[in-house]
């Protein structure tokens, strides 16, 4: 058994973007290194295809999630970061951790989109963490779930909720608790407020950077450098950096912080300088 295990898991067909496989390599650069912390990489399909005609890469993630529950019952951490990779790196982990802490364990998913949907609305899997993980999304992927969440375990923070799309109506009809940027700009009193009235005392937290304002963030998928924001086609995230930050700091003040994703990072300088060197002979 390990105090912290840290998984590089660049899994990218949940969203079919290859691109985070860079993500991920940098954020291992990125994130503080502890002697205390054991890291271990997630080998990732590189084939992933449209195998099944409701779920892209089904076949591959499904593997991929397997050995990433099994890595984690043989090693029997007590606290979890994965780094990634789309928003489906946090399903294994989550699942492993709430039979690690089945009383009092609660997620919170800090994300500008509920990844909250189903077949019948999405053929993407980093579009139904959140569904899975309650056992209400796509069939196969919610079989493998092993320790589901209720809704009330669940609270979306910095939900662009103006924003939502039928594919996100679970949010409604379960009535999740939702926290918008907006709630949070300035305290997060009523995210600790959750803590007390769902009686939570461990927290698996998933921080998608696409929640972060791409003028302030820039490593995120719609601060593609010449993309037209209005053509987008989904959320974009409108949290500062800083306070994102403020609210990490204060759940983990106010409870234990035994799960950490960290998800979609999307490093456009990086991603395009190696597309650009790939081109010359000399690195063939």
């Amino acid at each position: 058994m390990t105090e912290n295990l840290r998984l590089v898991l660049p899994q990218w067909p949940g969203g079919m973007n290859a691109n985070y496989q860079m993500g991920a390599k940098i954020l291992e650069a990125l994130v503080p290194e502890s002697s205390q912390t054991e890291t271990l990489h997630i080998p990732v399909d590189q084939t992933a295809v449209t195998d099944n005609d409701r779920i892209d890469g089904e076949t591959s993630l499904l593997r991929q999630m397997q050995t990433t529950a099994d890595t984690l019952r043989i090693k029997q951490p007590q606290r979890v970061i994965t780094l990634g990779g789309d928003c489906s790196i946090s399903e294994a982990p989550f699942d492993y951790l709430h039979g690690k802490y089945p009383d009092d364990l609660g997620i919170i998913w800090l994300d500008a989109h509920p990844d909250a949907s189903d077949p019948d609305t999405s053929h993407h899997i980093h579009e139904m963490v959140v569904a899975n993980l309650m056992q209400k999304g796509a069939a196969k992927f919610n079989q493998q779930v092993r320790h589901p969440f209720t809704p009330k375990q669940v609270l979306f923070a910095g939900l662009q909720t103006q924003a939502l799309r039928p594919m996100d109506h679970l949010v409604s009809d379960l009535q999740m608790a939702v926290l918008t940027p907006a709630d949070l700009a300035t305290t997060s009193d009523r995210l600790l407020a959750w803590f007390t009235a769902a009686g939570i005392k461990h927290v698996a937290l998933h921080l998608d950077l696409d929640v972060l304002d791409p003028d302030d963030f820039r490593s995120v998928l719609p601060a593609e450098p010449g993309l037209d924001r209005q053509k987008f086609g989904a959320a974009i995230g409108s949290m500062k950096l800083a306070t994102v930050s403020r609210v990490l700091q204060d759940v983990s003040a106010h409870a234990e912080l035994v799960g950490l994703s960290i998800a979609e990072h999307m490093p456009w300088d990086a991603i395009n300088l190696h597309n650009e060197l790939q081109k010359l002979a000399i690195f063939k």
